[in-house]
């Protein structure tokens, strides 16, 4: 009776236990260990972005950016726990601090009053460092753009979800202001609208403790944050490959967000790039430029101060439409001498409008990861660089070998070419069936179409002509603002700035498609969103850029961009063949660019 007593226990134990195993793994679900270790290195579990449970998934999936509710929207990864001379007695005095007069903040009684008082401390702390938070109302902007309160309604009543994602390098300088905009644009688009990835990149300066500054205001107002810290790829920086330090940088950046989407079915609308100084206003406008253009990225302009003038500084980066780079690219060039060279775009820019570029990174910058990130495009480099570390020869390059330029230009290129595969997609959609992979019957006929129709004979003929004009005209004079430039990104003469040579004659005989048949990405420039950098006289830019910003003209329309141009035939190539860090040596040609091309590759 007694053994048989035992086992009936036993039995209700074991069965117990089962019902508390399967519970949890129903309702609390954990996270993969595989995906973990895979994803993040020095990630622990209450960094992951958790899975939906059992009863989400029966009955609606919790879609929120609610702290609050969901305590893993908040993370901190990789903090830097090096041993500080005086850190005991700094947390010595944080903690006779906080338990003799913070303690009250946990009373009932006093908790909102003491909440309000440490959001007006925060408000005071970020109004008063630094020009984005104080001065961004008083700048000159034109359309009255600063006196129009209801201007971004629109943005603000589509209750869209946008993702801030900095990329920190010893850039304590700005941070501050940064995280003034942040809070900015969280009072007016919600802070559950909101998400903000934070990675420190091996900075040497004081960058970890305004980013524990962050930290904390972002705790408090309840925005979304992952904040990061990695080291670097080499313990030598001038022994990296900058090209490729960029790309890992930014998948790194962009990991929450396509965590929230794998995890949760949480899509972004929009992905924000925060670099240097941007006011918040600028932001909101090419937020509703990006919307109303659906376009693929929208790029502000990166101005830098240089011998006591304005110019364009991110010219490794940036092309026009033509495929050039932005020369005598000053703040207070005459209409004739703009930065775009192209008749439309640069005619446009003098009004202030937004105007189509082949590519662009210039400073804060919009991109629609619909087009983009969620379509699998990442942020790669060259791999056949040289690296000087080595006692290895520099690799033997022919004039087509692939462009050794920043992971931006290669983003680019790649959003060009997807966004041409999608409409070659939607054409076998149309046509009935599913895409076809590998041997496409299709691509056969547009080739037999290009050679039998006239119109395609004709356009490819006018394509083959602009390009011999082209390169005629590069190898018949010298540029004498080839090598305009100021700030990292740019190229001296001692360091390379050669004339761009004019681009080889196509291999006879060889069939490729025009780019212009192809669908076009869009990617466009906004003139009125100026970034830029400590020591940086701002009001004088935008006098410069905007006048007295007194323009009457009508602006309804002009937001939106009405013809699209296809790709260039070929583009600067402006590289960096070796390892050297960010000053790197670049040096300059003109190579092909051909989408039809591109696309048998990747069959």
């Amino acid at each position: 009776m007694a053994l048989s007593l035992r086992r009936r226990n036993l039995s209700r134990i074991v069965f117990v236990a089962a019902a508390l195993f399967l519970v949890r793994a129903l309702f609390f679900p954990s996270s993969d260990p595989t995906s973990s270790s895979r994803s993040f290195a020095t990630t622990t579990h209450s960094n992951q972005i958790e899975e939906h449970n059992f009863i989400e998934r029966a009955t609606r999936p919790d879609k929120s950016l609610n702290v609050q509710k969901h305590k893993f929207l908040q993370a901190r990864i990789g903090r830097d726990s090096r041993h500080e001379v005086l850190g005991d007695v700094i947390r010595n005095g944080i903690n006779d601090y906080w338990d003799r007069f913070q303690l009250p903040i946990m009373s009932k009684d006093t908790a909102p009053m003491d909440a309000q008082h440490i959001l007006s401390a925060i408000d005071q702390l970020l109004s008063l460092n630094g020009w984005v938070a104080a001065l961004c109302p008083t700048l000159v902007r034109p359309f009255n753009q600063n006196r129009r309160e209801d201007a971004w309604d629109d943005i603000i009543r589509q209750d869209h979800l946008y993702y801030f994602a900095i990329v920190i390098h010893s850039a304590d300088h700005f941070l501050v202001d940064q995280l003034a905009v942040i809070v900015q644009m969280a009072k007016r688009l919600g802070t559950n609208n909101i998400f903000v990835s934070m990675l420190d990149y091996d900075s040497r300066d004081s960058t970890e403790t305004i980013v524990d500054l962050c930290e904390a205001v972002l705790t408090l107002l309840g925005v979304p944050f992952r904040i990061r810290r990695v080291p670097g790829m080499t313990e030598d920086p001038n022994t990296a490959y900058y090209p490729l330090e960029e790309a890992h940088m930014r998948n790194l950046a962009l990991e929450p967000l396509k965590e929230l989407q794998h995890k949760r079915q949480i899509k972004f609308h929009r992905v924000i790039w925060l670099k240097g100084f941007t006011c918040p206003n600028d932001i909101l406008e090419t937020i509703k430029i990006s919307f109303a253009n659906d376009a693929a990225m929208v790029c502000g302009m990166d101005w830098a101060e240089h011998n006591g003038f304005f110019i364009f500084s991110d010219r490794w980066r940036t092309r026009d439409i033509e495929g050039d780079q932005f020369r005598q690219s000053k703040s207070s060039s005459k209409p004739d001498a703009v930065p775009p060279r192209d008749k439309v775009g640069a005619s446009r820019y003098a009004q202030h409008f937004p105007f189509q570029v082949f590519c662009c990174e210039a400073g804060t910058h919009v991109v629609d990861p619909a087009q983009s990130y969620y379509k699998g495009i990442s942020y790669r480099a060259g791999t056949d660089f040289h690296n000087l570390s080595t006692p290895e020869d520099p690799p033997v390059r022919t004039p087509d070998s692939p462009c050794l330029d920043s992971s931006q230009a290669w983003f680019c290129r790649d959003l060009w070419v997807r966004t041409a595969r999608d409409a070659m997609d939607e054409v076998d959609r149309v046509n009935g069936g599913a895409p076809i992979r590998g041997n496409r019957k299709r691509d056969v006929n547009l080739i037999d179409v290009a050679e039998r129709d006239p119109l395609m004979d004709e356009a490819r003929a006018a394509a083959a002509e602009e390009g011999k004009q082209k390169r005629e005209a590069a190898a018949a004079a010298e540029d004498p603002d080839a090598n305009v430039g100021s700030d990292y990104d740019a190229m001296s003469d001692e360091e390379g700035g050669e004339v761009v040579p004019p681009l080889e004659d196509i291999e006879p005989g060889k069939l490729s498609i025009p780019n212009s048949v192809f669908r076009p990405a869009r990617i466009l420039v906004n003139p009125r969103c100026p970034t830029t950098y400590a020591g940086v006289s701002h009001t004088q830019l935008a006098l410069d850029l905007f006048g007295n910003g007194e323009n009457k003209e009508e602006v309804r329309g002009k937001y939106v961009l009405e013809d699209w141009e296809g790709a260039p035939e070929s583009f600067v190539c402006q590289e960096q063949r070796q390892t050297g860090g960010r000053k790197a040596t670049k040096t300059q040609r003109r190579l092909g660019f051909s989408i039809h091309d591109e696309l048998q590759k990747l069959q």
